[in-house]
């Protein structure tokens, strides 16, 4: 059983000017963003700026998001680390405070062997209960996981899907291929969700819904309902906007963007900073092409 099927979003993780989170925009960001029809929340992701975030913060997201979510769409907490040890520890404090499932990067820097990659997600999935979904993305963490190492890891129980975000369709569309009841696959790429859908893909766990939250979930369900020509117009009318908030690494623009929008400000923690002003401007132009601004 997937977590969920439709639109997740990365959601950003707002600070103040003095760097500490937000607690009060992002209850606010939450519930914008269930009202606007999202399927799911993503806490503590890349988009989210956990890897600048301290333990104590990290949890206290997740579980402002999970009460402000107060059950009404599933909270997934990014709890991925290249240490098993810490990784399994930020897992058992994401359910400790109610989150709905988990989500788990291959662990950057250090890498892994097959066999000791697989030991490492199954030390982390049996310290937890909770559904974990898988998180590729070999241009972050250096690291892929093949087809072949998905059919493996889809073994250990508690793992139900994947974020797939190497922008490969060959590998996309073999890992769909093991999709069924039981393991679901998300575009990790907003400019890829038609492709995955098409080859069976539950959904996408998105950047552009901190700003587009209604649209691309609709987009989704549109295509699971059988309008794949309405789906065809979103996913190609978003396309500019997309390659504007990936002008720059993830989260500079697209927490820019959600500043644009007056929902919170444009603070970040070093070593991420303010986009460049060439950004900023592309930014500005695609959102109010969008009817954004």
């Amino acid at each position: 059983m997937a977590i969920f099927e439709g639109a997740g979003v990365a959601l950003v993780t707002p600070m103040k000017t003095d760097g500490m989170v937000d607690f009060d925009k992002l209850k606010q960001l939450v519930e914008w963003q269930i009202t606007k029809g999202i399927d799911a929340i993503i806490a503590c992701g890349t988009t989210g700026e956990a890897s600048t975030l301290i333990d104590e913060e990290h949890i206290a997201v997740i579980e402002a998001v999970v009460k402000q979510a107060a059950g009404r769409v599933p909270v997934i907490g990014g709890t991925g680390s290249n240490n098993t040890q810490h990784g399994i520890h930020l897992a058992k404090e994401a359910q400790r405070v109610g989150a709905d499932g988990l989500l788990i990067v291959t662990p950057y820097y250090n890498k892994a062997t097959n066999s000791s990659l697989i030991k490492h997600y199954t030390a982390i999935c049996n310290s937890v209960t909770l559904p974990i979904l898988l998180y590729s993305i070999a241009g972050r963490t250096g690291m892929n996981l093949s087809p072949t190492m998905v059919a493996e890891l889809k073994k250990i129980p508690n793992i139900v899907g994947i974020k797939e975000a190497s922008g490969n369709i060959s590998q996309v569309v073999e890992i769909c291929s093991l999709a069924d009841e039981n393991f679901a696959v998300y575009s990790g790429n907003d400019d890829q969700v038609l492709p995955f859908l098409s080859v069976g893909g539950s959904g996408v766990i998105s950047t552009i819904a901190n700003i587009l939250p209604a649209e691309t979930s609709q987009m989704v369900h549109d295509f699971l309902a059988g309008d794949i020509q309405a789906a065809q117009k979103t996913q190609i009318q978003q396309l500019p906007l997309i390659q504007a908030i990936f002008k720059e690494v993830n989260p500079v623009p697209i927490k820019a963007a959600v500043s644009l929008l007056g929902k919170c400000e444009m603070n970040y923690r070093l070593p991420l900073d303010k986009p460049e002003s060439k950004t900023l401007q592309l930014l500005k132009t695609e959102m109010k092409n969008f009817g954004l601004l």
